[in-house]
């Protein structure tokens, strides 16, 4: 399932989304109870941009009764939209039970363990295991580990109540943390990076299980799949230099992540470029270097199952 610290999924552990579960392909070698903590960091760090996000849902969903968290991971933003909604029972579904824990444990630090629960298992047939209809469902970079993407929204709508929203976050923009000339290597790195990364995504993409090629007009898809009134909307999350500790530590991990997947696609100046910026004694690399920030958009669509 996908993780709700999604910042740059493209970089994640397994193509990177951080959309950590089997979704239909090998992640056994993932140690999600090791995992669950960073990526709780992460999705904190990405908060506001989910706050942002959120709020914009809570003026399109008046006073849901079942809110669905598709691909929940730790539960980040399943115990945010507990604080939305809350009058709203929350479900967080994910294929891994560690990270369940994990939300379970959140979501009784957060004062709302009474009304928070969860259902372990893969999507989207797990959503077959729901009690009731959900009144909004959200699946945040979870969709695009499925090989029918199409398929897998018309699952999700079929768990829709008459009148209830499906929530997709899915596209944006590539996450930025360096300047274009960071006065080393060949300007542009994070751009040559972002084709490493999109090839190695559509690699991703064709291995899976009944791969269906698809445009990925969302709106459309949704449409597709039955549901009227699509709308877009994208986030952003900005937190400029100088960042705090914690913003820098998610940049040193997002950069380790991208030399672990895509080294073999950047050629030998940039990698060496990546590992002088990965150096801890280096005075230019990301651990101390005063340039670097965190910029990246979201984007949400949503629709309505006709009533």
């Amino acid at each position: 399932m996908a993780h709700d610290h999604e910042p740059h999924d493209r970089e994640h552990h397994e193509h990177g989304h951080g959309h950590g579960h089997t979704h239909g392909h090998d992640h056994g070698d993932i140690d999600w109870a090791e995992m669950a903590p960073l990526l709780e960091a992460e999705a904190e760090l990405f908060t506001p941009l989910y706050e942002r996000a959120l709020g914009w849902l809570a003026k399109e969903v008046t006073e849901p009764g079942l809110v669905v968290d598709a691909g929940s991971g730790p539960g980040v933003i399943s115990c945010l939209f507990a604080e939305t909604f809350p009058g709203a029972r929350i479900v967080a579904v994910d294929g891994s039970e560690p990270l369940l824990e994990r939300a379970r444990a959140r979501a009784a630090r957060k004062g709302v363990a009474d009304r928070f629960g969860t259902l372990a298992g893969e999507l989207p047939g797990a959503l077959g295991e729901l009690d009731y209809p959900a009144d909004l469902l959200w699946a945040s970079r979870s969709v695009h580990h499925l090989g029918d993407q199409g398929a897998a929204l018309a699952a999700c709508a079929e768990r829709l109540a008459p009148g209830g929203t499906l929530a997709v976050m899915e596209g944006g923009l590539p996450v930025r943390f360096l300047p274009r000339d960071i006065g080393f290597g060949r300007p542009g790195l994070q751009a040559r990076i972002d084709v490493a990364l999109e090839d190695r995504f559509s690699r991703m993409r064709a291995e899976l299980p009944g791969s269906v090629e698809q445009v990925e007009d969302w709106p459309a898809l949704l449409a597709s799949a039955g549901l009227h009134h699509a709308r877009s909307r994208t986030f952003l999350l900005d937190l400029p230099a100088p960042v705090t500790d914690r913003t820098r530590a998610y940049v040193v991990t997002a950069l380790t992540r991208i030399r672990e997947g895509v080294a073999e696609d950047l050629d030998a100046d940039d990698r060496a470029t990546v590992d002088r910026l990965l150096d801890p004694a280096d005075p230019a690399s990301v651990h101390h270097r005063p340039d670097v920030f965190v910029l990246a958009a979201h984007t949400v669509h949503t629709a309505v199952r006709p009533v």
